[in-house]
């Protein structure tokens, strides 16, 4: 038997489903992470920039995390999943979860970083340089 013999085998679509499903997973994750990377870690770059570089960053998790979900609603018979919406779906869940965290952070973060710059004159003039 050779190898291809052997391989095309093993390579069952089922099995072959699983894997583009743990791989698109694993894609939309680092995505994701990614994003959050870029909406809070930058710390030369003015709000503005930081703003519009997020939120191109999560309209692009987005679209890998929509990608995957329809890979877990792959309609093939084997595929347990098959028949769900896309909004349950584990890519779309965790994008959804992970989108409202990084914006809940977001925004306290700036609220914070504003709040500090309005307080520095009150503290101490060598605290915060203006």
């Amino acid at each position: 038997m050779s190898l291809a013999g052997s391989l095309a085998g093993l390579l069952t679509p089922c099995l072959m489903l699983d894997l583009a499903k743990a791989a698109s997973f694993l894609f939309a994750i680092l995505v994701i992470y990614r994003a959050a990377i870029h909406a809070f870690f930058d710390p030369g770059a003015p709000l503005h920039d930081r703003l519009l570089l997020a939120l191109a960053y999560l309209f692009f998790a987005a679209c890998v995390s929509v990608f995957s979900g329809f890979i877990f609603t792959w309609p093939v018979r084997s595929n347990p999943e098959y028949g769900n919406r896309l909004i349950s779906t584990l890519p779309v869940r965790v994008f959804l979860c992970a989108s409202a965290a990084i914006v809940t952070l977001f925004l306290t973060s700036w609220y914070l970083g504003d709040l500090a710059r309005q307080a520095a004159p009150f503290i101490s003039d060598r605290t915060f340089p203006q």
